[in-house]
């Protein structure tokens, strides 16, 4: 009895740390190795190929993570396959048609991992081929956005085949807005693609954020694309790479040479862009606010809209105020009978674009609503008035200073500066309602010298390129020195007649001795139109000018550290521009100067700068990317930390 019990008390033990051993830091070693292929059926790199079934058999119980987003087919499967697991095996279902004489691959990517542990197997793809041979060339690269140069996840990379039918641009466009792409791949974390089993041959390639699933880009979707401008040979050469092995997180185990099949070209660059959607059409009304509304359009035209007042007369009571663009139209109502009138029926006639991608005339009626009744805003106000009536009551019974009539609401100003001045900077006031009147009599600006304080020459201008409610205070700022602005009560009254009140702000222009200046040269895009900017950590634009003949130079500079990049500006418009695929145009080039530059006070820095040191995919800062990943899959090292953690070395058979 006594021997049996020690028997089995020794199996629980032993069952005890056994399962300890699977995780367990006390007792045994993590599982950290990922899933290891048993055998496929067919077998991976068949021929003759016939069946749609696929079985995959693993070492251990896997899981697929998001196998419609993970796992791409190739070629594209329009009707999409099935893919699941079962116990140790994934089973993949075609239900597509399979091709003659082709080449399919399976690439699973980073979406493979066991069921315990979550360890990653990683760039995992399965072939077969339902002809003779298998094709095994492989193309690869990188997808950037155009405008931020961060990499694209996720994005479709496809192969046309460069056939001698395809001679003319034309012919270009026409096949990719109708014919499903030959071989695809999707980018990882990092952006790269490999597009793999590929013909030897002459191909285009493209990306394609493919929103509708038909494997090519629909016009008029506004689906991200990229194309690149000449085709592509695949090849491949015998090569050599060192294999790194660790020991641990800091000391090399060994350098190996390994040879290797290396497949070209593997450092296409495409350049991912949304095309600009010129289509018109109008969006919708708004009357949030009872003083005015709001027309919105898909896209601007060089015709702002038509618009008589069916139940009121609109002429002449209304003041315009339209975005940049025209594809938004403000009409600020004048008269307050108008504003106080809930119901505005309006007769609009624009211009909108037809199913030939024609602009034609379009008539509509709306009918404009406050989002506040006027019962409402006028209970309002009656609240407001017998509130102010009761604190100057207040005032009257304790003798102090009060008011019989209630003032009229004060015209707010919002000014961009507080207390200090860049001395290139000026002044911006800006306002909730259009201004009827401005007296610069009443804007006064003075300069300090010494203890005495002397008028200062000053300009004030709109600037409706912002918007017909700002304005901008320019003055010839002379750094060191103390300013006063000072605005007297009615400087700015509105269309509904308030105004501002009386108002003095000071302000210091910061001394020379606090900037630093910047000049950055690129004899590389001498000649061409380029745009420079500063940016700060975010990525926002402190600073822009337009470069001369290669040369940009900012001053004025804050000490701390930029960023600094360049737009080719191809058409001068002062902008960055998207492509065009319809045109075969590309997006405007920009370039990021790899590395931080740090200005400081009293410093002249001067930096010559090459663009195309750098392939695009390396040349933005890791400061200012907003996808940090570098799409690779790592292991936990808890065995390795746990070996150091014991003071033993890690078992050769867990390195």
């Amino acid at each position: 009895m006594k021997r049996s019990l020690f028997f089995f008390l020794a199996a629980a033990v032993i069952t005890v740390a056994g399962c300890a051993r699977m995780g367990s830091p006390d007792g045994g070693w993590y599982d950290e190795k990922p899933p290891v292929v048993l055998s496929t059926s067919p077998a991976d790199g068949s021929v003759n190929i016939k069946q749609k079934k696929i079985t995959i058999a693993f070492d251990e119980y896997v899981v697929i993570d998001n196998a419609s987003e993970n796992v791409v087919i190739s070629p594209p499967q329009i009707e999409q396959a099935d893919i699941k697991t079962k116990g140790k095996s994934i089973v993949v279902a075609l239900n597509d048609t399979l091709r003659e004489n082709t080449t399919y691959t399976i690439d699973f990517s980073n979406a493979v991992k066991d069921n315990n542990e979550g360890n990653v197997m990683g760039n995992f793809t399965y072939s077969f081929s339902t002809g003779e041979a298998i094709d095994t060339m492989q193309v690869g690269g990188y997808v950037l956005d155009a405008e931020t140069l961060e990499p694209v996840e996720g994005i479709l990379v496809g192969l046309y085949a460069a056939a001698d039918t395809i001679v003319e641009d034309s012919d270009i466009v026409k096949q990719f807005h109708s014919e499903p792409m030959l071989r695809v791949a999707k980018t990882d974390q990092t952006g790269h693609f490999s597009v793999k089993g590929v013909k030897p041959g002459e191909y285009r390639i493209y990306a394609l954020n493919d929103v509708d699933g038909n494997f090519f880009l629909t016009p008029n979707s506004g689906e991200q694309t990229a194309f690149l401008d000449e085709t592509i040979i695949p090849s491949v050469i015998d090569d050599t790479r060192q294999d790194t092995t660790m020991l641990d997180s800091l000391r090399i185990k060994s350098i190996d040479i390994v040879a290797y099949k290396h497949f070209l070209p593997d450092n296409i660059l495409l350049r991912a862009f949304t095309e600009e959607q010129t289509g018109r059409y109008f969006v919708k009304s708004d009357r949030s606010d009872a003083e005015k509304f709001t027309l919105f359009f898909s896209y601007g035209d060089s015709l702002l809209p038509d618009v008589r007042g069916l139940n009121f007369d609109l002429e002449n009571n209304f003041i315009l105020e339209n975005s940049e663009k025209n594809d938004t139209v403000t009409y600020w109502l004048r008269d307050t009978i108008l504003v106080n009138t809930d119901s505005l029926e309006i007769e609009m006639t624009y211009r909108m674009t037809d199913t030939l991608g024609c602009l034609v005339s379009e008539t509509d009626t709306l009918m404009l609503l406050p989002k506040i009744s006027y019962e409402k805003r006028l209970k309002q106000k009656k609240d407001d008035f017998e509130d102010w009536q009761k604190q100057e009551n207040k005032k009257k019974k304790r003798g102090q200073p009060y008011d019989s009539i209630m003032p009229p609401p004060e015209l707010k100003l919002q000014s961009s500066v507080k207390n200090t001045l860049d001395p290139d900077q000026n002044i911006i006031y800006s306002f909730d309602t259009p201004i009827e009147t401005v007296d610069t009599a009443k804007i006064h600006l003075y300069i300090k010298r010494d203890t005495l304080w002397f008028n200062a020459r000053r300009l004030l201008r709109d600037k409706p390129e912002i918007n017909i409610r700002t304005y901008e205070l320019l003055a010839e700022w002379q750094p060191g020195c103390e300013y006063s602005v000072e605005l007297d009560s009615a400087a700015f009254i509105d269309i509904y007649g308030n105004a501002t009140k009386a108002e003095k702000t000071g302000l210091k222009v910061k001394s020379l001795d606090e900037y630093g200046t910047l000049q950055m040269n690129f004899p590389a895009l001498a000649g061409k139109n380029v745009i420079a900017q500063l940016l700060d950590q975010s990525g926002k634009i402190v600073k822009e000018c337009t470069a001369d003949n290669g040369t940009a130079k900012f001053w004025y500079l804050a000490e701390k550290d930029y960023f600094f990049r360049v737009i080719i500006d191809d058409n001068a418009n002062g902008k960055w521009d998207s492509g065009l695929f319809d045109s075969l145009l590309q997006p405007e080039q920009i370039f990021y100067y790899p590395k931080p530059v740090a200005c400081r006070a009293k410093w002249d820095i001067v930096e010559t700068w090459n663009p195309f040191d750098k392939q695009l995919n390396e040349q933005k800062p890791s400061q200012l990317r907003k996808n940090t990943s570098r799409g690779k899959t790592t292991q936990s090292n808890k065995n390795r930390q746990r070996a150091e953690k014991l003071g033993i070395d890690l078992p050769e058979e867990l390195q």
